[in-house]
């Protein structure tokens, strides 16, 4: 029987919901969309038209691929963030509502320093980096990876979303010391691997059989990175300049100690939507 695609929403979206999905009424959209080929402003335009055979199938296979565990960002290819379209893959995570709260504090803090060039260390897709280039025309941005997939990926989002002027992928290891050509940055802003390691095989499938490994595992206790760079990456930041952690829940206390131990004050946090603290900044201090 024919079906429009109004219906064809419907349908996906009642099948998903049935079978537990958090969110289904945006991933029928958006798995309706990607099948058709269509945006979301002409999938309400074409809404009472019919949909071809061909179609409706891909729409099917793409939900049961949802409905095995697949997330709908890897289905399709992108997914949206700070109201910017990023192509994604498997080789990065996801990004996540939660990680605007670091974009926000970072942003608050650079529009009281003029000009000048900012990290996003542990880059992934470059969510970070290209969102707060997208809310401050004045700094320059370097998006550092130790994935060259990633870096691919942040390449692309670079040209996609028209920053090629401000914004440049570089391959760095966080957990080593930085190549001194890097240069200084007023801001350092990261969002890395904080998870436990025996902690990654008690999240959703969808997170632990699909998102990189790489991108999720923190050591044995979350902790690797932050240890890692607050010590190694502090000669990259201006004295005065400040870094700014994405963090885990619980992890509040102990990184706010990694970065008062490794010569930076000021330190402060801030809290996601649901009341979790997740994130921490502070500030480099002069050498003595």
């Amino acid at each position: 029987m024919a079906i429009t695609y109004s219906g064809l929403y419907l349908k996906t979206r009642k099948e998903l919901k049935e079978a537990g999905s958090i969110s289904p009424d945006l991933a029928a959209r958006e798995l309706v969309c990607c099948a058709s080929g269509k945006s979301r402003e002409n999938l309400i335009r074409d809404g009472g038209l019919y949909v071809p055979p061909e179609i409706e199938s891909k729409v099917a296979e793409l939900t049961r691929r949802h409905l095995d565990g697949e997330p709908v960002a890897y289905i399709i290819g992108e997914w949206e963030f700070y109201g910017l379209s990023l192509k994604v893959s498997p080789s990065v995570l996801i990004p996540r509502p939660d990680t605007e709260v670091l974009v926000e504090k970072a942003i608050e803090y650079l529009k009281r320093q003029g000009p000048c060039r900012v990290l996003d260390l542990c880059a992934g897709s470059g969510c970070v980096g290209i969102a707060i280039a997208s809310q401050i025309q004045e700094v320059k941005i370097v998006l550092a990876d130790c994935s060259d997939a990633a870096l691919k990926i942040c390449g692309h989002n670079i040209w996609s979303n028209s920053f090629s002027g401000r914004v440049v992928p570089v391959r760095a290891d966080a957990l080593e010391e930085p190549d001194q050509r890097i240069g200084l940055f007023t801001c350092i802003v990261c969002n890395p691997p904080y998870i436990p390691s025996d902690d990654i095989e008690n999240l959703d499938s969808s997170v632990k059989d699909f998102e990189p490994r790489l991108a999720l595992d923190g050591g044995a206790d979350g902790l690797n990175f932050y240890r890692a760079i607050a010590e190694k990456w502090r000669p990259a930041l201006h004295p005065g300049g400040r870094i700014f952690f994405e963090i885990g829940v619980n992890q509040v206390h102990d990184v706010s100690l990694i970065l008062r131990v490794n010569g930076y004050g000021e330190i402060q946090h801030y809290d996601d939507k649901n009341g979790i603290p997740r994130v921490v900044t502070g500030m480099r201090y002069p050498d003595i």
